[in-house]
């Protein structure tokens, strides 16, 4: 695992270069298929996709198919991001 210092697309990330979420509260493809999430989380391009704990998947999925590498939680509470390709998290500010 990259250490988060170390990886360029989450060094100085803040909430505020995510945008809006374009479903707030709900996961795009669950919405659409009637299937439920366990968490969500936002792309930087404002997709939301339900976490790995999810059956869907989709978070990842689309990180799969748009190479997008950077995602946050948008959970209550939480405010870390994750990047797939460097495989590592880092606190948003």
């Amino acid at each position: 695992m990259a250490d988060a210092k170390q990886c360029e697309h989450l060094s100085g990330l803040t909430a505020k270069d995510f945008p809006p979420p374009r479903t707030p509260g709900a996961c795009e493809e669950c919405l659409a298929e009637g299937t439920k999430w366990v968490a969500l989380r936002e792309c930087r391009c404002g997709h939301v996709g339900c976490c790995d704990s999810s059956p869907g998947r989709h978070a990842t999925r689309h990180f799969k198919e748009t190479q997008h590498p950077v995602m946050r939680s948008i959970m209550p509470g939480q405010n870390w991001d994750w990047c797939y390709v460097h495989e590592t998290m880092a606190t948003l500010d």
